[in-house]
């Protein structure tokens, strides 16, 4: 096995055994991103002189014996999330100069642990798609098919992790962005409970759904990665004050546990639902019967609202929060004879056009008129699909469902229909409504060889009995 195949838990043993050293380590992912990035356009940028320095100071830390969990492992990073010193253009070229000055609180709680930022990944601009193709930097090709997108809108954190150009990624989840690349590509993507990981330095989408949350190779790794992650953050008032669980030490045989585990009607029988993709996970389903796991249905009649919901709500949110990109204080500027067709020119060009439908979509919704016909009704909704969760979680512990109702379809498929696009959040968007944490697993592949991924959903911040079932399942 090369060294950039390895897991976390790996990497920390083999660093402190000292059976190889973090610029190896280092070396090796740089190796594979040069190899591979030319056809998967995973980074929009490779910091190799910078990581191979931060290698060798992680080497001189674990020789002083101070080594931590992540030192000296490389990561990377969704380009939507601030990187000190480092660009950050959230894939939109409004942003292709943008050089922060400070680290996202995430970000820095994994620095400081000593772990290498090795690049910046390639995603839908400021995270809003789900194939990775409103990218103005190109699409992120699926590893497993270069014919096929990544997902969206972390599409090219989960390509990087799946195809070990890193050991570890960070992505950002406001309807499904991390955990349906990762069931496009393959591996393991959490989107924590809403005010458990800061969201300070994540460039902001819908405020009141934005996450930020692991991709890695395995549900030990997720674990390990959300463990240094998660904590309440005075920059973020959303954050909660509770203590962080040791998830990394408390993933348990959940075959000692008496669980029920819900399965909704609702997503299983969905129109255009990929047959091969509910086959698999049906098939998954019934082998967690055999080991004796309660299996019961559950309905969540709310689900068919959640993905309308979703679509009202952020793009609501989005023209808000993008009022503060224009190219003034900071950005690429196109100049004009006057401030508005500065204004009109820089956003024109600097956006892409999924970018600029949200920001009209929503600023629409928010209108004198409309804002009690639509958002004020989106949010009275959003609370009956949260009462829709609460009453399945009086009677079950967690939720299974599929992650995405297909597996990654071809680039320039579903592109110019965007309602087909919007379907591919169908089943990660009602946890993003609610709040609740989930998590994609792989849970096989189809005859084409290309990965399926069930999804588990739990109450709000039930993360431990996630990642303890995620673990069973994988």
């Amino acid at each position: 096995m090369n060294l950039n195949e390895l897991t976390i838990k790996q990497c920390y043993e083999g660093l402190k055994n000292g059976d190889f050293t973090s610029v190896e380590l280092t070396k090796a992912c740089l190796k594979q991103i040069k190899k591979r990035n030319k056809d998967l356009n995973a980074f929009i940028s490779v910091f190799e002189e910078e990581a191979l320095a931060e290698a060798k100071a992680a080497d001189k830390k674990i020789k002083a014996g101070k080594q931590e969990m992540l030192t000296g492992i490389p990561f990377c990073v969704k380009d939507a999330i601030c990187t000190k010193d480092r660009l950050s253009t959230a894939a939109a070229k409004i942003l292709g100069n943008y050089v922060p000055s400070y680290d996202a609180t995430v970000i820095k709680k994994i620095r400081e642990q000593g772990a290498v930022l090795i690049g910046k990944n390639n995603c839908d601009s400021f995270g809003h798609g789900a194939s990775n193709e409103n990218s103005m930097y190109g699409p992120v090709k699926n590893p497993h098919d270069l014919t096929r997108v990544s997902g969206g809108s972390s599409g090219g954190t989960a390509a990087a992790v799946a195809d070990h150009m890193c050991i570890f990624g960070i992505g950002e989840d406001t309807g499904g962005s991390i955990r349906q690349p990762a069931s496009l590509c393959g591996i393991v993507g959490l989107r924590p409970s809403y005010g458990r990981n800061s969201r300070y330095g994540s460039m902001p989408m819908a405020s009141s759904m934005d996450t930020v949350g692991p991709l890695t190779k395995t549900v030990e790794d997720a674990a390990i990665v959300e463990e240094i992650m998660a904590g309440h953050d005075e920059f973020d008032a959303t954050t909660v004050k509770d203590k962080v669980p040791k998830y990394s030490k408390q993933i348990a045989d959940s075959k000692k546990h008496k669980m029920k585990i819900g399965v909704p009607k609702e997503y299983f029988n969905l129109e255009g639902m990929d047959s091969e993709t509910r086959d698999i996970v049906n098939q998954k389903i019934e082998r967690l019967k055999d080991l004796k796991i309660d299996i019961v249905p559950v309905s969540l009649p709310m689900t068919k609202y959640a993905l309308p919901v979703y679509y009202i709500i952020v793009p609501s949110e989005d023209s808000s929060n993008l009022g503060r990109i224009d190219g003034i204080r900071y950005g690429v500027r196109e100049s004009s004879k006057d401030l508005y067709e500065t204004y009109a020119k820089t956003r024109a060009k600097g956006f892409p056009e999924e970018v600029k439908r949200r920001i009209m979509i929503g600023t629409y919704a928010l209108s004198a008129g409309y804002y009690d016909a639509y958002y004020r009704k989106a949010q009275k909704v959003r609370t009956l699909i949260i009462q829709d969760f609460d009453k399945a979680f009086a009677e079950v512990d967690l939720i299974i469902t599929p992650t995405s109702p297909f597996p990654a379809f071809k680039i320039g498929e579903k592109k110019n229909d965007v309602l087909a696009m919007y379907l591919a959040d169908v089943f990660v968007s009602p946890a993003n409504v609610a709040g609740m944490p989930a998590i994609s697993v792989p849970a096989g592949k189809t005859k084409a060889g290309l990965p399926v991924g069930m999804q588990i959903i739990g109450p709000r911040l039930s993360e431990e009995s996630v990642f303890n079932f995620a673990k069973l399942i994988e």
